[in-house]
Formats: structure tokens, sequence, C-alpha cells
């Protein structure tokens, strides 16, 4: 394996931190066991007054789904489960509102149709009550091969299922005992008051700054549409991430913090065979689940072409099996998530890539698109792939 030549990267990096509209930003590159780059610029706060260093953290969004994920596979494969497995098997309130066969399989792959809790004015804060509030609903559709976003649900659903497979341990101190403690991964879900300090300020994004699909932006100004009851007003915004007690909230759906490094090195774990430090962190089956499919269409909250394996995002493909787009770069085996604004983590087995940015100034768009784009095309480049 050829050692990967980040010349480019560099280049492009600079260029982006030069760019006014920006305002700070890092980028990670993991190849092999090895960090190959690790960058960063610009500033942690709205004023530019705070440097962005090499150990500021920053919140990532649904970047976190594919963390989580990663935990409930964890999970499962320790206590001998698999993807069939009813959820109300080991959850059985969960079976309320006629949801007695969905499958983890279902629930990861947001093909379950929980996309929004039944009772709109929730908090995600108060979990107890959206948990209370999914196990008695009915789904928005009964499973049928489709699938849609579930942007806050996923995030209640995935921690209960650690919850009820542990014993009660909540997945966020799931995270830290069981993998990033151990791992030496900065990435928390459910910030130590003690590190908020290091955390870089959330901003909106301004007029002009990146552009919704327009069947998106459609489905948003509809109050009565879906996709509307998935993004309702104020959901949640920037400014409110900023607060310390939504920082130090577990919010495994889109609450984590942490460093471009840490994510590019987890993501570098996983895609050289869950291996690390002479011990195997994740079994050939979880890693699996992880690369496979199991889902691919038009999205019926996104309204675009989306794909997911068990709670992993993957690049959709056509009936060919080619790629419609390469967020995850040219692998079909690759995985991870984005986030809101432009921040983007995953895996590429095949290259034995783990790659993270990470940014405080968002972008408006569903992916990160050309945001990130060039530094991963960069990378393939490179390879010569």
């Amino acid at each position: 394996m050829s050692i990967l030549n980040t010349d480019e990267i560099r280049l492009l990096f600079q260029q982006k931190m030069n760019d006014p509209l920006e305002l700070g930003a890092s980028l990670s590159i993991w190849q092999g066991k090895s960090e190959v780059c690790t960058l960063w610029g610009g500033y942690a706060d709205y004023d530019r007054t705070i440097p962005w260093n090499s150990d500021t953290l920053v919140l990532v969004w649904s970047v976190t789904k594919g963390i989580s994920a990663t935990c409930v596979l964890h999970v499962l494969d320790q206590v001998d489960l698999d993807l069939d497995t009813r959820v109300a098997h080991f959850w059985p309130e969960f079976a309320g509102g006629g949801k007695g066969e969905i499958t983890i399989g279902e629930l990861l792959s947001h093909r379950s149709g929980l996309v929004a809790p039944a009772d709109a004015f929730l908090s995600l804060l108060d979990y107890d009550a959206v948990k209370q509030c999914l196990e008695k609903q009915t789904p928005f559709w009964q499973p049928d091969g489709t699938h849609g976003y579930g942007a806050r649900t996923f995030g209640v659903l995935v921690d209960e299922v650690v919850r009820r497979l542990t014993g009660g341990i909540p997945l966020g101190k799931y995270w830290r005992q069981a993998l990033a403690d151990p791992l030496g991964i900065e990435f928390w879900i459910g910030l130590p008051q003690e590190l908020h300090s290091r955390v870089a300020t959330m901003v909106a994004p301004r007029p002009g700054m990146g552009e919704m699909n327009e069947d998106f932006a459609e489905a948003m100004s509809n109050p009565k549409s879906l996709t509307r009851r998935v993004f309702p007003d104020g959901f949640p915004s920037p400014s409110s991430m900023n607060l310390p007690a939504v920082r130090s909230a577990s919010l495994p759906s889109l609450g984590g913090i942490g460093s471009a490094k840490a994510l590019a090195k987890y993501y570098g774990i996983l895609a050289n065979g869950g291996n690390w430090a002479d011990k195997t962190w994740f079994s050939r089956r979880a890693l699996r689940w992880m690369e496979t499919l199991l889902t691919t269409g038009v999205d019926r909250i996104f309204r675009i072409q989306t794909a997911f394996s068990a709670g992993l995002m993957k690049d959709p493909i056509d009936a060919k099996g080619h790629k419609l787009r390469q967020t995850f770069g040219p692998s079909l085996r690759a995985f991870g998530h984005p986030g809101a604004g432009g921040c983007l983590a995953f895996a590429d087995p095949e290259n034995q890539i783990g790659f993270a940015y990470v940014l405080n100034q968002m972008h408006l768009g569903v992916f990160p698109g050309s945001r990130v784009r060039p530094f991963v095309d960069g990378i393939y480049r490179a390879l010569g792939v």
C-alpha cells in the first residue's frame, strides 16, 4: 500500500481557510493504522478572537449517528443477536402500535416508519417522554422496504436498544467505556463539563451559503408534510446546541462533540478490520453489518436518493450497482455519516482510509456536497483510484 500524498489536500484546506465566508475547521486522514495528516485553521468563535487549535472540539450533528450505530452493532455482536432479531424481543414495550415485527435491521436502516414522535412538541432532552411516545405510536408507514430518515428519533431508539441489551447502560456511556476510552478517541455523546472550554461555537448558515434540494425545500415549506414533522421549526437551532446543558446532554442522534482526528482515527480502525493495539474491537460480522447495503432509493424525508447499511449511511446505487454520487469516495464498501452544515466522517475498507472533516460555520444543504467533495476527490486522485 502506497502512502497517501497529501500535498493537494493541504493546499485545498489552506484555500478553504482563506475564504472569508469560512470560520474554523479541521480535517484528518488516517491510512492503514497511521495518521497521515491532521489539519486545522480559522477560529473557534463567531468574533474570530479564539484560534482553532489542535485540541479544539466541535459539534458534528448527525455524524453522531454513525458512531451511535457502531455502538449498537458492537453490543448486538456481544450478546450474539443479529439484524433479523425483532426489537420487541428484548424491548417488549416497543411492540405498541403494531410494531411487534420490526427488526433491529429495519430500525437501524430507517425503515421502521418511526421518523418523528407522534407528539411533535416533545423535547429531545426529555428522553423518557420521547421513548414512551415511540413505544406507543403507530409507524407513519408500515415497513415495506422503503426508508425515511429519522433525524431526531434515531438517537432515542438506538439508545434504548443499547440500554436494553446492556442492563441499562446509556449509549453515550457505553461508547466511552467500551470503545472511546480504551481506544483513545476524543469524541463524546454527552460532553463532560470540564471540556466545554475547548468547544467551538456553532454558527448558523449565512444567506447564500450552500443550497437546498428543491424537493426537500418544497416539503419543508409545507407544514403538513412528513418532512416538516421530522424537521420542525426550531429543530434544534445552532444557538441552542451551544448551550452548556445541551452540550452535556446525551443525544445520540445529533449531539456528538469531538475532533476530526478522533473521528478519522475511529473510522480508520473500522476500515482496517476493527483492529487496534493488538486487539480486535469489532468482529468480521459486525464490520460486515456496517458495509452491507440494506436499503437504497428515494428517501421519504430527504426526497432524494439515500442509502443505509445497519445505521451507517452509504452512497445510493442505481439498478446496475453503480454509485449515484460519491460522498464517501468511489468504493462500494465505504460507509460513514454526514452531519448538518457540511461535516463528514467515513471509513473506506477497500483503501484502508479513515476520513473526517468538521467545522463550525454551517452551510445549507442536506449533504456536504461541494464543501467536502474536493477533499474526498483529492484523496482518491492521490491514490490513483
